[in-house]
């Protein structure tokens, strides 16, 4: 019935779950209000982060609106590295990569940006299983878009079936299976090792 040979898993929120709130928090120390502030923005202007993600912003563009919104405040590296440090590893998932790479080809597939990659999620050390990295704001494509499926076929050279993808948002997840390939919504490290044994991944 599976026919895997490529794994492929998001980063945010699979491998390493984020939280906003200490970047809006140093923000709120800055002067109270700023966090609430563009907390707010942020999320009535996602479109931006979109579009930063996709790379269709550069990162001084980017810069420009955040320097906006946040009234000057900051320098741009440290605004860099409190907006990325917002990441831990889930260890307990990353511990299995050895014993999955031994088996499978490894891709990472995530909507990310440049900031985030540089100063957040590009020092960790469990990058090193991975065969390939396909990031949105590269391949100017973002999930659910077909592109950013096809940049990892691409990639492999192999057919769409031979694929499984783990994401925590369905809608990400849904578009790998349009694309023909097997996918697991992550919702826990135990529900994806329950889906890998089902599948005899594990």
């Amino acid at each position: 019935m599976y026919n895997t040979s490529v794994i492929v898993f998001d980063l945010g929120n699979v491998l390493i779950p984020f939280d906003y709130t200490p970047f809006f928090s140093k923000l709120e120390a800055i002067k109270p209000g700023l966090g609430v502030n563009l907390q707010m923005l942020y999320a009535e202007n996602y479109h931006i982060h979109r579009k930063f993600e996709a790379g269709l912003l550069t990162r001084p563009q980017f810069m420009e609106i955040l320097n906006n919104w946040t009234e000057g405040l900051l320098e741009e590296e440290y605004f860099c590295h409190i907006f990325s440090d917002i990441f831990k590893v889930n260890n307990d998932l990353v511990a299995l990569l050895p014993k999955l790479k031994a088996k499978y080809k490894l891709v990472i597939l995530s909507n990310t940006n440049p900031i985030h990659k540089k100063y957040g999620w590009e020092k960790y050390d469990f990058l090193k299983y991975f065969d390939k990295l396909i990031l949105s704001h590269e391949v100017h494509a973002v999930k659910p878009e077909e592109a950013i499926y096809k940049a990892v076929e691409n990639f492999t050279g192999l057919p769409a079936d031979n694929h499984i993808f783990i994401d925590d948002v369905l809608e990400y997840a849904e578009g790998a299976k349009k694309m023909g390939w097997d996918a697991i919504n992550f919702i826990g490290n135990e529900n994806l090792i329950s889906e890998f044994k089902k599948r005899n991944i594990l």
